[in-house]
């Protein structure tokens, strides 16, 4: 409005100024030029009318324009706040659910049918089943805290349980509770109870069975060339009792040679105190192999094991083939104080219509490994036996196969006079995560 004001006042200003100039132009001028001038005022007359009435049609526009910001401005701030809440609210929603991506569930399902052909005894089979579930937690980027169950009951190496009782209820125990470490770069550091994470090449359980589960704190480091493990367990931590504490180490080497062959082989160095000591897990002459004093009932030597082992993968027309071997001695025994295994496994099962096979032989001596911890399944448990193993099985679906174990083992081995050990195992394999 003042620009318009502005205009008006200088349009009049001009007007008076002509029209006082007006006399002096009669006079000076010829009629034919001041009808020209009067023509030319007329139209800048017009002119600035027009200027005028753009004004203040601009002077409109400019406060509708001001109005609609405003407006404008009210509805940002108001789709703001919304949005505002709406972040707010799947900000609370995540946090609600946040838990259920750092906790996860794995574990497997087994269903057993096993004969027995032992010399001197009945013909014997039974029906088992084994199951297990595993819960993981993520609590920090670095820190995993796991809790287990199984199946069976507080055998060491073995989660079995036998069917019957009249379908009676079945023990479900602790079977893992740990965490696992990772801060530093190729490292694990672990406590409590956890799986065994030592190498055992071929997996022949000719030291310890893959069920078994140490308890205590111990560390793995690996790089592409070279790895250690470390482990140090109870074998019994009660002051009350006959306190045990074993150290394991190993050290080695896993490396490619070529593209298709890969070799993992090291040393290992074991240590379980249990000269003097009595049996730490069943009735009081249960020693599983290991030389004991009949009228103390307790072991006559402690277990100082140097282990050297070996494995190699390739590939054989077109499916895996490793082949293994592994040699101990009981640095502690004078005597029956070495044990060796080596064998093959060909083939992978993992889906529908895989399979593999494969083969292995043991010869474990009574003082070569503490029996406690060795297979439970090869000559019936513990230590004093030697024999042959063959094995197979068939993927029926993903995560679900079909095993075959046949044993053909003398036990007994430190008497002269082994006894014939036949046992048959079938399996239906389930697992998920």
């Amino acid at each position: 409005m003042t620009s318009s004001r502005r205009l008006t006042n200088r349009t009049y200003t001009f007007v008076l100024a002509f029209l006082l100039a007006l006399p002096m132009a009669s006079q000076a001028a010829s009629d034919e030029d001041f009808a020209a001038m009067r023509a030319q005022m007329k139209a800048l007359s017009e002119r600035l009318d027009r200027l005028e009435t753009e004004n203040r049609e601009l002077a409109a526009a400019n406060a509708e324009m001001v109005k609609a910001n405003q407006q404008t401005a009210v509805a940002v701030a108001e789709v703001s706040e919304q949005a505002e809440a709406v972040a707010v609210e799947v900000q609370k929603q995540a946090e609600a659910t946040d838990w259920t991506d750092t906790i996860r569930w794995k574990g497997d399902f087994r269903y057993r049918y096993e004969t027995f052909d032992i010399e001197g005894k009945p013909d014997r089979n039974r029906n088992r089943i084994r199951a297990r579930a595993h819960l993981v937690a993520d609590v920090t980027p670095t820190v995993e805290v796991g809790l287990g169950m199984a199946s069976g009951g507080e055998d060491p190496v073995s989660s079995n349980q036998t069917l019957g009782g009249g379908g009676s209820s079945k023990g479900l125990n602790l079977d893992l509770a740990y965490f696992d470490w990772d801060g530093i770069a190729n490292t694990h550091v672990r406590g409590g109870k956890f799986k065994n994470y030592l190498i055992d090449s071929g997996r022949n359980a000719l030291l310890w069975d893959s069920d078994w589960r140490p308890e205590g704190i111990g560390f793995s480091w690996a790089s592409d060339l070279f790895f250690v493990n470390g482990l140090g367990t109870w074998i019994e931590s009660d002051s009350k009792k006959e306190q045990s504490f074993a150290y394991a180490t190993q050290a080695g080497i896993s490396m490619n040679i070529g593209d298709d062959v890969k070799l993992v082989a090291g040393v290992g160095y074991y240590v379980f105190d249990t000269k003097g000591l009595h049996s730490f897990f069943g009735d009081e002459d249960d020693f599983f192999g290991n030389s004991f004093d009949p009228d103390t009932l307790t072991y006559l030597y402690d277990y100082e094991e140097i282990e050297l082992f070996a494995g190699m993968n390739f590939s054989v027309f077109n499916h895996p083939l490793l082949v293994y071997g592994t040699y101990v001695e009981n640095q502690a025994a004078d005597d029956d104080n070495t044990a060796w295994s080596y064998g093959f496994k060909y083939g992978k099962t993992s889906k529908l219509h895989d399979w593999d096979i494969g083969y292995m032989y043991k010869h474990l001596e009574a003082d070569a490994a503490l029996g406690l911890l060795v297979d439970s399944d090869f000559g019936g448990g513990g230590t004093d036996a030697k024999g042959h193993v063959f094995k197979g099985s068939y993927g029926l679906a993903k995560n679900l196969a079909a095993k075959f174990t046949y044993f053909i083992n003398d036990a007994g081995i430190k008497s002269g006079d082994p006894i014939d050990f036949r046992r048959m195992q079938l399996d239906l394999s389930f697992k998920y995560k």
